[in-house]
C-alpha cells in the first residue's frame, strides 16, 4: 500500500508546475522538422513563423514528434506518458497519436478518430459531423446547416485556421464557421451578414419591419417612382424584379432586405 502511494506521488510530482501559455505539461518536444526544442507545437509555430526569411517558415506535424525532454529531470527520450528516468507523469492527459501532453485535465480532452486530433470539452458533449468534417456540440446535431469541410478553412475575420485553433468557434445559421470572439465583435460593429456567403446570421425580422416603415414614410421623386431593378436576395437566393427605392429593395419571396442589384436575366431567344 505504501509503495503504491509513493508511486502515485511520484507520478504527480511537479503537476501544473511546468508548461507554456498554451498548455501545462512536464515535458518539452523536439521538433522533427528543425530539431529545435519547444514546449509545444504552438510555441514552435509562433517562433518560426516570425522569421525574417519567409522560406524558413514552417509548421510542425504533431504526429511526427518522436522525442520529448522531461522538464523535471531533463532526460530526452522517446514519446511516452511517464518519464523513463524519474517516473513522473509528463502529462496527466496523454495522447500517443497526437503526441499531446496536458496536465490540466479539467478541459475534458478527448481524441476524435474522425478529426484525427484531440479536442476539448468532453466526448459526451460532442459529435462528429461527417459532412462538415469536424466535432460540434451535441446541441447542433440535426440542428445546423451542413457545409462540406466548413471547419477546414480560415476564420473569415482574423484568418487563423479554424480546424485546430485553440479559440472557441461558432457555427452560423448558414453553416459557415468562425471564431466566437470574431463573431461577437462583428455583431458589435452592426455587421449581420456572413462574411463568406452574405446570408443574415441573426433574426432580422424586426429590422425589416423598421425598413418597411421608413420606405412607407419616404416618397420617391416622380422620376423614380416607376423605376424597376433586378435584385438577388442573399438570404434565399431568389432573383426578382422590384420597384427601386433609395432605402432598400425587398425580396418578394422571403421579405428580406438583404439584397443587391444584379443585371436582368438573359431570356432565351
Amino acid at each position: 500500500m505504501e509503495a503504491t502511494t509513493q508511486s502515485c506521488g511520484r507520478l504527480d510530482f511537479g503537476k501544473m508546475g511546468f508548461g507554456c501559455e498554451h498548455y501545462r505539461r512536464r515535458c518539452k518536444i523536439r521538433a522533427p522538422c528543425c530539431n529545435e526544442i519547444f514546449w509545444c507545437r504552438h510555441c514552435h509555430n509562433e517562433a518560426v513563423n516570425t522569421l525574417k526569411n519567409i522560406h524558413d517558415r514552417h509548421e510542425i506535424n504533431r504526429c511526427d514528434v518522436k522525442q520529448v525532454i522531461c522538464s523535471v529531470c531533463d532526460t530526452e527520450q522517446p514519446v511516452a506518458q511517464v518519464c523513463t528516468n524519474c517516473g513522473v507523469n509528463m502529462g496527466e492527459y496523454f495522447c500517443g497519436i497526437c503526441k499531446f501532453f496536458d496536465d490540466d485535465t479539467g478541459k475534458g480532452q478527448f481524441h476524435c478518430d474522425d478529426c484525427g486530433i484531440c479536442r476539448v470539452g468532453g466526448s459526451e458533449n460532442y459529435f462528429h459531423c461527417t459532412k462538415c468534417g469536424s466535432c460540434y456540440a451535441i446541441t447542433l446535431r440535426g440542428n445546423h446547416s451542413c457545409v462540406e469541410n466548413s471547419m477546414r478553412h480560415h476564420c473569415p475575420i482574423c484568418y487563423e485556421y479554424l480546424f485546430d485553433s485553440l479559440k472557441d468557434t461558432t457555427v452560423m445559421k448558414c453553416g459557415h464557421t468562425m471564431h466566437l470572439e470574431c463573431y461577437q465583435e462583428m455583431i458589435k460593429r452592426d455587421k449581420y451578414c456572413c462574411p463568406i456567403c452574405s446570408k443574415s446570421v441573426i433574426d432580422m425580422s424586426r429590422t425589416w419591419k423598421r425598413i418597411d416603415e421608413e420606405i412607407e414614410a419616404t416618397v420617391m421623386p416622380e422620376d423614380y417612382r416607376d423605376k424597376k431593378i433586378w435584385i438577388l436576395c442573399n438570404d434565399c437566393n431568389d432573383t426578382t424584379e422590384v420597384y427601386f427605392h433609395i432605402i432598400g429593395q425587398k425580396c418578394c419571396h422571403c421579405k428580406s432586405y438583404n439584397t443587391r442589384a444584379v443585371a436582368p436575366p438573359v431570356l432565351p431567344q
